[in-house]
């Protein structure tokens, strides 16, 4: 076989990587992975070649090395965790991306992926029906999206506060207090730290059973601390669901002069639904937003949206500006005012792609099905002896107890060997339990009644 020089390009690997995705995508895939961490280590972890290769042959041998490392998140059975399956339009958006090798950074380096987010931006605050002045951040996912939020409210409350976060820093700052959860995401402390805040910094609020904040636990809180504020709170809690009770909580937030960051990962789309509108009531009201492209909306991974409805106070905590980058008046959108990264890929595309092609009805339709699925899978799982439902599934997330942690693991063993899904227990509230979140695309009523049955033959 001849070797490539570095100065031939060959786009034979565009074709065999294209080849291989759709017969990929169109097989039926494992759920599991087939091969342990040691047998991929064989595989991936060999000596670097001294001297270059021809690119399609490393493809094949990238297949071989990945494909028993593999996890089946885009199928129908996966129900471990709240991913989503990478829709093929997305998918091809996303190769049509990294084909025209764009950096998204400023207007001027791309004007077609800076104005495929302003559409984006636009399409994206009138689904969720949030302020249509609000600026939007493309980043990475839920856990960046809520670090430029919080940024922004960290800079927001200080500047409240008399204090000028872009001269000093966090040098000599009023105390800065978050209050969230005790059972709030992981990810928004990972975000609280990246902010430069920490346990001093964080007061976790006594929770309700589904997760959500106490009310009357939080007023009198936040009526001890005389200085800026972050109130942190959920839109769908990560295992139960829930959504906290916005209406009453962003006038709390309101009175106390502080700054209301969602936590909208998954659950912001039900604001997509209007049989939704009384457990999403009172989102609007609040003043940034994180939320997920890859989850419910199917988008490739890469893709989070980072809300805030003050757009000076967005641009004021992520601008990077230099001379040599000669931003322009009149120009398009300037990416880069908007998110941590300079150099990036335009992720506009796939999320535009992706839009165009569900539209409104199917957007909705998507949400609407999946909720439905939770639904029914919970109505038969209440009705098998020695299960419960521990939450109220008002979402896509159920959540099955046990009397005995043991049988919780058994079951799990048993339906991850014997039958086509994948899930794995989990802790929560102390407790043992099997966490079923249904939001894979291609996961439908039929799976839902399989999988209730595939749990009740396996007792």
């Amino acid at each position: 076989m001849t070797r490539m020089t570095l100065d031939h390009l060959d786009l034979a690997p565009l074709a065999r990587a294209a080849d291989y995705a759709v017969t990929y995508r169109s097989g039926t895939r494992p759920l599991h992975p087939r091969a342990t961490a040691a047998e991929l280590r064989d595989r991936f972890c060999t000596d670097l070649p001294e001297g270059p290769r021809d690119g399609t042959a490393v493809l094949g041998d990238l297949i071989a090395a990945a494909e028993p490392g593999l996890v089946g998140n885009t199928e129908a059975g996966f129900y471990a965790w709240v991913m989503g399956g990478s829709s093929p339009v997305g998918v091809a958006a996303d190769w049509l991306t990294a084909a025209w090798g764009q950096n998204a950074a400023i207007y001027q380096t791309s004007p077609a992926a800076a104005i495929a987010e302003e559409a984006v931006s636009a399409w994206l605050l009138d689904l969720l029906d949030l302020p249509r002045s609000a600026s939007v951040g493309f980043v990475t996912g839920a856990t960046m999206a809520a670090f430029v939020g919080l940024a922004a409210a960290r800079t927001a409350v200080l500047a409240r506060a008399g204090h000028d976060f872009e001269a000093l820093g966090l040098q000599n700052a009023p105390l800065i207090k978050v209050f969230l959860s005790d059972d709030a995401h992981i990810s928004n402390h990972t975000a609280l730290r990246h902010i430069g805040l920490g346990e001093a910094n964080t007061v976790r609020i006594p929770s309700h059973p589904d997760g959500t904040l106490r009310l009357d636990a939080l007023s009198p809180a936040l009526a001890a601390h005389d200085g800026p504020t972050i109130i942190i709170g959920q839109a769908g809690h990560i295992n139960s669901g829930a959504f906290e009770d916005f209406e009453a909580l962003s006038a709390l937030a309101g009175r106390h002069n502080a700054w209301l960051h969602v936590d909208g990962a998954f659950g912001l789309w039900a604001r997509v639904l209007p049989e939704k509108s009384g457990t999403t009531r009172g989102l609007d009201r609040a003043d940034s937003w994180s939320v997920d492209g890859h989850k419910w909306m199917q988008l490739p991974y890469d893709s989070g949206f980072a809300i805030v409805r003050d757009p000076a106070a967005h641009r004021r905590a992520m601008d990077t500006s230099a001379g040599y980058l000669n931003i322009a008046d009149g120009d398009g959108r300037n990416p880069t005012q908007f998110g941590p990264e300079l150099s990036r890929r335009a992720r506009g595309f796939a999320a535009w792609a992706v839009f165009q092609t569900l539209g409104r009805e199917g957007v909705r339709a998507l949400v609407s099905r999946h909720c439905r699925a939770a639904r029914r899978i919970a109505d038969q799982i209440s009705q098998i002896p020695g299960l419960e439902v521990l939450n109220d599934v008002t979402l896509n997330q159920v959540v099955i107890g046990a009397a005995e942690s043991a049988t919780i693991h058994r079951l799990s063993d048993t339906l991850n060997t014997h039958h086509s899904v994948f899930l794995r227990p989990a802790k929560w509230k102390g407790k043992d339990v099997l966490r079923i979140s249904v939001i894979g695309q291609a996961t439908k009523d039929a799976d839902a009644d399989r999988l209730a049955q595939a749990i009740r033959s396996s007792l």
